[in-house]
């Protein structure tokens, strides 16, 4: 009998990587009201500790990418889960919120290569129906991590808010077996660094790179700017949620992420990607829709659950599309700079979303969510897809 794709060990790898990549800021959520206290410093500076993290992402993400075309992807990956390591558990000895925040950036810094190999590693080893299904495994491990491990930091924070900062420990164990056991694949001779960074240019400036990428941005400025940021904002305001009953409701849309995720094999033997990613934006549009209508926090779990649904329909063959633009000499490079862009889009997000609230409302915030869902359509039908029936890949 074959074994199931999910317990393929170069899979559980990735899946090791994917979990990492997102512990890096969901652990910390329950300790970031206690920083302020311990450091003796004001709310607005707490968020050096979360910026610190995430600005290297933009910054070295295109980086890391080529440095994994050239030199391949085990070596990258194995110094960026060390370092992660490292100073991520360097920062549970931090007596400042400067220390704090100049290890977050250097674990930042770890972490930038962490969220782009880990699907590029998955286009590289696995074509077809199971580059598919592991894109939809891997999707569906990243929205587990993103619940569970809000609750696992909080767990550990009953020992003391510098208990948390000890996770990050568990990477080093991980780049051994990255090294041991993670097959490395082939990459063909290597072109000149010239040739390789004009063809790669063209690859990310062709139509159909620049709609995925487009997408990208606007799913990310969505996800953070409605979701992350001011959903929290109408449980509590509109509704009186109590924080439990929040963070009840937002794992509710994590939890049927990864349901939806998990099926994209199967659910991409019936349909295209292009259809599977157009259901998405109907699942997103309603959810947005609905939320200022909700009447009560519990009903408000239906339209979390709808975008909930369209993120697992849409990362997976999002990422997968993504994947199969450029060949393996490539391909990381191309997954970097759709790594700057997520993290762009978790930044323009709030900001875009908080000039609306404070000049059109909260409701306005998801109806604004809902415009954006609308230009994702425009650019999947109108750049998309004439790209890919005229056979945009190289």
């Amino acid at each position: 009998m074959a074994r199931p794709l999910f317990l393929d060990k170069n899979l559980l790898i990735i899946f090791g990587v994917t979990l990492t990549a997102v512990l890096g800021v969901s652990s910390l959520m329950p300790i970031l009201p206690e920083l302020p206290a311990a450091f003796g410093v004001s709310r607005a500076a707490v968020a050096l500790v979360v910026t610190a993290f995430t600005l290297p992402g933009v910054l070295l993400a295109p980086v890391s990418g080529v440095l994994a075309d050239r030199y391949g992807r085990k070596i990258v990956l194995v110094a960026a889960l060390l370092i992660f390591s490292v100073f991520g558990s360097a920062c549970a000895f931090a007596d400042d919120i400067w220390t704090l925040a100049a290890l977050r950036t250097m674990q930042g810094a770890g972490a930038a290569p962490l969220g782009i190999l880990n699907m590029t590693l998955v286009g590289d080893l696995f074509s077809g129906l199971d580059r598919a299904k592991a894109m939809g495994y891997t999707s569906s491990i990243l929205a587990i991590g993103a619940a569970a491990f809000p609750a696992l930091g909080g767990l550990l924070s009953l020992l003391g808010w510098r208990a948390v900062f000890l996770l990050p420990s568990v990477a080093a164990p991980l780049a051994l077996l990255v090294f041991l056991f993670l097959d490395e694949p082939a990459r063909g001779e290597s072109e000149p660094f010239m040739n390789y960074l004009k063809n790669t240019a063209k690859t990310l400036c062709g139509r159909k790179a620049l709609g995925l990428f487009a997408i990208t941005l606007l799913t990310f400025m969505i996800l953070y700017g409605c979701y992350v940021t001011y959903l929290p904002v109408l449980l509590r305001v509109k509704l009186h949620a109590s924080s439990l009953t929040i963070g009840a409701v937002v794992s509710a849309a994590s939890a049927f992420t990864a349901i939806a995720a998990s099926q994209s094999g199967r659910l991409n033997t019936l349909f295209s990607p292009i259809a599977l990613m157009c259901a998405a934006f109907v699942f997103y549009a309603a959810s947005l829709a609905l939320l200022p209508h909700a009447a009560s926090p519990w009903l408000s779990i239906l339209a979390v659950t709808l975008f909930g649904l369209g993120q697992g329909l849409n990362i997976p063959n999002l990422m997968g599309m993504l994947t199969g633009l450029a060949p393996v000499s490539k391909r990381a490079a191309v997954m970097a700079i759709n790594g700057s862009l997520l993290r762009m889009g978790q930044t323009l997000g709030p900001l875009f979303m908080g000039v609306v609230y404070a000049g059109l409302g909260l409701n306005l915030v998801f109806y604004a969510g809902a415009a954006l869902v609308a230009a994702m359509f425009i650019v999947l039908q109108c750049i998309v897809v004439p790209a890919t029936a005229q056979g945009e890949t190289p």
